[in-house]
């Protein structure tokens, strides 16, 4: 059996549940951003901070590569797969921000279901927590 290394109790519930359910999850440090998360399409020169050898570095995204952005930069690139490092989630973020990305050949019960999932534990983790969801559709047609 493969198991994934311990990075955060967040992040390893996270995890865990892209796994479960086969769909890209993350989390972000809503605090950090500038200005409102979006999801768009890079030109290439937008700026992405990331580790390389242990140290920060920035790098740019592709041209045409789905990213989530703010009004400083990139903050994840190629959809959720790589998140930056700005806005990095830890347990000790006081606002958080959880993105699960479905195709359409995932039923949206499942995909309900997965952030059902997510959001009973973090109620087990932060007794408390307030939660509010959202359905985003975006097109690249």
């Amino acid at each position: 059996m493969v198991s994934l290394p311990s990075i955060d109790p967040i992040v390893d519930l996270y995890n865990a549940i892209s796994i479960r359910y086969a769909v890209p999850v993350g989390g972000e440090n809503l605090a950090a951003y500038v200005g409102t998360p979006r999801l768009t399409i890079a030109d290439g020169t937008e700026l992405f901070d990331t580790m390389k050898d242990g140290s920060l570095a920035q790098e740019s995204p592709e041209q045409g590569e789905v990213v989530w952005c703010d009004d400083k930069g990139v903050t994840c690139r190629r959809w959720n797969w790589r998140q930056g490092v700005r806005t990095r989630l830890s347990s000790e973020a006081k606002q958080m921000w959880f993105i699960l990305e479905s195709l359409p050949a995932m039923p949206l019960d499942a995909l309900h279901e997965a952030g059902y999932q997510l959001a009973e534990g973090l109620h087990l983790m932060m007794p408390g927590v307030e939660i509010h969801t959202k359905l985003v559709g975006f097109g690249l047609g």
